[in-house]
This record gives structure tokens, C-alpha cells and sequence, in this order.
């Protein structure tokens, strides 16, 4: 097998060409190492390419190619065999997921693939009409042969609120213990509407470390400096890295004054202490859904997405503020795209779904079979795709496949115990490139 021609989400090196979605942990492994980045041009949002060198400080900027929301690149390729020119145009399009999160279309020599990485567009959110309009626009009446999907909470029983609903919830909460000291987990990028929206509707200000505090600022919020701060002594609201909200730490705190604390993510992540202190309060019919526990395997919680904000321990809140798209969402992306045929971005979770098993009937190759996964088949080459030649003539002939080869697994600091598998590379052979 030869070295890759594009990679999404994946730095191991061996491609002409790496994209970068959107610059969270599980995205950007490989960035950091050897000193900094060095193997090829590097394309992202301009958002994102403010952000780098202040999270990855030996990255080599001459490298980075920012792309615009809604912009086009022509980009050209060679076949590292057969010395071959191959071309390939891309277009950004909005993912909504965080600050300069993307997805990228793909057309060209190897076919038209839509990467989503991760993304939401709720369903009555200008926002997200606005994008999915500018993907149909891009498309131009193509067909999608492979989509590359955010299955991260691909389960009927997923379903979310719109997030504005969600915010208010929370004002709620906040309000309805005005003696407390509020901590909120929170990634290192993302939320920030959130954050704004708990701020002028308490009229108060919200502490953020400082790492955070500079990403914010970079993003051009709060430029006049009203809103955040570092100072403790200012606001009784603090933003914290979510996998610092836990049990022990919330039971220190209150040792100290009143504290709550609330995570907003579309599973509460929530686990038992060393002791086994977590248990939800009361019984219920509503659907248990068993998560990873810290070192403890499987915690089961009842829970339920759209009941009102649940109290999972005498100082806990989990709400349904999900950046990823949650079922209805990627049923109604499904019905719009309509793809050949469709694959998850995330390969293994203690949740995981192979969005096939629920949107086959929405793929117009519905006889492909994508059921395995990379955790388990890693290196194999048993499923092939043939991308369907397209309206636009560019030519997709029987010969011409695709490989996908997954990056390893690991785990993420900030999901704990959860195992992602993003990215994708494109492969090129001299005769085929196959889908596996």
C-alpha cells in the first residue's frame, strides 16, 4: 500500500494534503509531535488557524491554509506510483460544532465525499439552514459517495433540546440557588455561547482560567473585558475544565461554602467515586443508559434528554447541551444528503452505533456493507466501494475505490474513559484504492 494523498483529522504523516476540522483533543493528534508540525500543507477555518500556534507553539505557520465558510480550494495531487495528476476541489462549510469547526466536501478525480467531523445543525436554527444550503449549493445536485458522519449519539434514544433551550434551564438552576457557588465543566473551545448567554441573563460576570481566558479573547469575545474575568473575588460563576467536575471535588468545595455543580453534555458524565457515592435519586421509567464508570466499568443512570434537568447527586446537574448532532438532527441530515453510502467518523465508544444500522434505507447503495468497524478489522480490506459516476461528468470509473484507514484508538483526557477512533486518510494505488 503507498503513502496517502488526503488525510482528514489524522497527522501521522504519509499524505500530500492534511485537514483539519476543528481543534479539539481527539482531533488533533499528532500536531504536537516531533517539535511541531512539518509533513504538508495544512488546510482549516481562519478561527482555527489563529488558534494553532497558541496550542501547538512549533507549528510551522508558513504551512497553514486557512479556509474560509463557504470557500473553495483547487488542490492538485499526483499518484505516488504512477506519477499520475490528480485533482481535487474542496469547500468549507460551517459545522456549527464549536468555534471554527468544518466539514469538508470533497470532488474530484477520487469522487465527491462529504468528512462532517463533528457537527450540529438543530433543526430550526438559522445558523444551521444557512450552512446546509451552502453544502447544497457546493453539491449543485451531485450525489454524496461517501459520507463521513458524526455518529457520536447516532440512537433513537438521543434526542436533545435546541441548546437556547437548554441555556435557560440552567439560568434556572443557577437562579434558584442564589447562596451557591456555581462551578460549569467545559471544554478548552466550545460553549461560549453558552457561557455569554449565563452572563447577561444573571448580569454577572464568570471566572475562566487563564488558558481559557486567551482563547476567548483570540476569538474576539469580550474584547472590552466585561464579561470574563480570572479574579475568584468577582463572580460567584466559574467556568471549569469539565473533568474537573466531579464528586470528591464538589464535596471539598462544599466543605468549604454552598457549591453545585452542572456539566452540559448530551450524557451525563457522571461516575462513581472510589467508594461508589454517585446514585440517582429515586426510581423512574425512564431509560437507563449505562455509561463508563472512572475505573469502575459500567455506571448505570437513568436518563432522559428532554426531562427537565435531573439531579444526579445532592450537588450535581447534567443537561442536554450537546454540540454533537443527536438523532433527529442526523436523521434529518440523512434525508437531505442521501449519500451512496455512509460511515461514522467515531469507530469505537462505550455508546457506539454504526450509522447504517439505523439510515440504510436512507443510502442509495443500500447492498454495501459497512458493518464492520476498524476496532475490530484493523488493516483489513474486506469491504469495497465503488463511488457512482456523477452528474458533473467528472469520472469515478469501477476501478478508481477509495481506502479509509482509521488512526488508532486512545483515550482523551477530558472524556475519560471514552474511545474515540477520528480521521481519515486517502490512499492512492496504482490500480485501485479500496474503501476499508
Amino acid at each position: 500500500m503507498e503513502e496517502g494523498l488526503v488525510s482528514v483529522d489524522k497527522f501521522s504523516g504519509g499524505s500530500q494534503v492534511y485537514f483539519l476540522t476543528h481543534l479539539h483533543q481527539d482531533h488533533t493528534r499528532g500536531l504536537g509531535e516531533a517539535g511541531g508540525w512539518r509533513h504538508g500543507p495544512l488546510y482549516c477555518s481562519p478561527t482555527t488557524a489563529r488558534l494553532l500556534p497558541i496550542r501547538f507553539p512549533g507549528i510551522d505557520a508558513s504551512l497553514l491554509r486557512p479556509l474560509a465558510p463557504g470557500a473553495s480550494a483547487s488542490i492538485s495531487l499526483s499518484s505516488p506510483s504512477s506519477g499520475q495528476p490528480l485533482s481535487l476541489r474542496v469547500t468549507a462549510i460551517p459545522a456549527l460544532h464549536c468555534p471554527g469547526s468544518l466539514m469538508y466536501l470533497f470532488h474530484g478525480d477520487l469522487g465527491c465525499m462529504l468528512y462532517t467531523g463533528d457537527f450540529r445543525w438543530e433543526l430550526r436554527c438559522d445558523k444551521a439552514r444557512r450552512a446546509k444550503q451552502a453544502l447544497l449549493d457546493a453539491l449543485g445536485g451531485d450525489t454524496i459517495d461517501v459520507l463521513y458522519l458524526d455518529n457520536t449519539y447516532c440512537h433513537p434514544s438521543l434526542n436533545f433540546p435546541p441548546r437556547p433551550v437548554v441555556a435557560e434551564q440552567m439560568v434556572d438552576i443557577i437562579r434558584a440557588h442564589p447562596d451557591h457557588e456555581v462551578i460549569i465543566g467545559v471544554d478548552t473551545l466550545g460553549k461560549e455561547d453558552l457561557l455569554l448567554h449565563i452572563s447577561r441573563a444573571l448580569q454577572t460576570k464568570i471566572w475562566v482560567w487563564p488558558q481559557r481566558l486567551l482563547t476567548i479573547h483570540l476569538l474576539g469575545i469580550d474584547e472590552n473585558r466585561e464579561i470574563f474575568t480570572t479574579q475568584t473575588s468577582l463572580t460567584m460563576i466559574r467556568a471549569v475544565p469539565r473533568y474537573s467536575v466531579t464528586i470528591d471535588n464538589l464535596e471539598a468545595l462544599n466543605t468549604v461554602c454552598p457549591t453545585i455543580g452542572i456539566m452540559p453534555s448530551g450524557i451525563p458524565w457522571l461516575w462513581k467515586s472510589s467508594e461508589g457515592k454517585v446514585k440517582p435519586k429515586g426510581r423512574s421509567s425512564l431509560k437507563s443508559i449505562g455509561c463508563l464508570g472512572r475505573g469502575e466499568g459500567l455506571t448505570e443512570m437513568d436518563y432522559n434528554p428532554l426531562s427537565p434537568p435531573k439531579l444526579f447527586d445532592k450537588d450535581s446537574y447534567a443537561l442536554p447541551y450537546s454540540e454533537h448532532a443527536c438523532f433527529s438532527e442526523l436523521e434529518d441530515f440523512m434525508h437531505t444528503m442521501r449519500p451512496s453510502t455512509v460511515i461514522g467518523i467515531v469507530s469505537s465508544s462505550f455508546c457506539y452505533v454504526n450509522p447504517r444500522h439505523h439510515f440504510r434505507h436512507l443510502c442509495l447503495d443500500s447492498k454495501v456493507n459497512v458493518y464492520r468497524t476498524p476496532i475490530k478489522n484493523k488493516g483489513g480490506d474486506n469491504d469495497k466501494l465503488t463511488p457512482k459516476r456523477r452528474r458533473n461528468g467528472s469520472v469515478t470509473p469501477e476501478e478508481r475505490k477509495v481506502r479509509i484507514s482509521s488512526s488508532s484508538l486512545y483515550r482523551s483526557k477530558v472524556t475519560m474513559k471514552r474511545r474515540e477512533c477520528c480521521g481519515a486518510r486517502i490512499n492512492d494505488t496504482e490500480e485501485h484504492i479500496g474503501v476499508a
